[in-house]
């Protein structure tokens, strides 16, 4: 999980709007899938695929817009906390 962090904070801009829709809308698709396929095989339920896409689509959707929504208050909360624990600092002892 860490060299995928990593990865992702040293190729993508963090400002950039499109780039964190992209991530949003991949991590729900794979998500969404992999629960999809492992209840499938857990549960030998039947594979409802045309119905899977449409509520998958709509998760995407939704969650693309709330995104949209919420991700300038975390930029913002973000830049805080980095100025926070980046900030150099000196601990000076006094004995």
């Amino acid at each position: 999980m860490d060299f995928c962090g990593g990865y992702l904070e040293k190729n993508l801009s963090k400002d950039s709007k499109i780039t964190v829709m992209i991530m949003v809308a991949s991590a729900t698709a794979s998500y969404e899938i992999f629960i999809y396929l492992y209840r499938a095989a857990i549960l030998k339920s039947n594979v409802e695929i045309f119905l899977f896409i449409r509520i998958l689509l709509i998760e995407i959707i939704y969650n693309t817009l709330l995104t949209i929504i919420i991700y300038p208050l975390m930029q913002k909360l973000g830049y805080k906390m980095e100025e926070v624990f980046k900030k150099p600092q000196i601990l000076t002892r006094y004995f």
